[in-house]
């Protein structure tokens, strides 16, 4: 599926329709360049999904856990500044993956091999002052979420 999103408000516009169709667990890996809108789309997600306050980029953390209103924890990581999967060692995936419900992870491919595979992928390109999104369904579940979309 690819998407025109002509603004930032485009970009959290879907991150809320996501939110609406997400299965009960899931996987997202956020593919882009710097600025090309990864976090602004987690956010949007994670506020549709009624999470409040304070929503912070991992990118200094590696990663900002967040409870969902409706149970459930969904963690967001940004592994930009990770040089090799072992770094990840120290963050308890294999916790995180008995707990999170939900997985918003950026530069996935820095930590590949150490975390659960996608069943969505989302690849965010700058174009002018907007951006283009193509998402990929990557499992069952993937497809499912990406049928249930009626982005508009």
């Amino acid at each position: 599926m690819r998407l025109s999103l002509p603004d930032a408000a485009a970009t959290e516009r879907l991150g809320a329709v996501l939110a609406t169709t997400r299965p009960p667990r899931a996987v997202v890996y956020l593919h882009g360049d710097l600025g090309a809108g990864k976090s602004t789309l987690a956010r949007a997600l994670l506020r549709a999904l009624g999470v409040t306050g304070t929503i912070r980029s991992p990118t200094y953390t590696l990663i900002e856990p967040y409870r969902l209103p409706g149970g459930g924890e969904a963690v967001h990581m940004d592994l930009y500044r990770i040089a090799a999967p072992d770094e990840l060692d120290f963050l308890g995936l294999d916790t995180l993956a008995a707990q999170a419900v939900l997985w918003l992870v950026e530069w996935p491919e820095r930590g590949r091999g150490a975390l659960p595979e996608a069943d969505l992928r989302i690849e965010l390109v700058l174009q002018g002052e907007g951006r283009i999104a193509v998402l990929e369904a990557c499992s069952e579940a993937g497809t499912a979420w990406l049928d249930g979309c009626a982005y508009i």
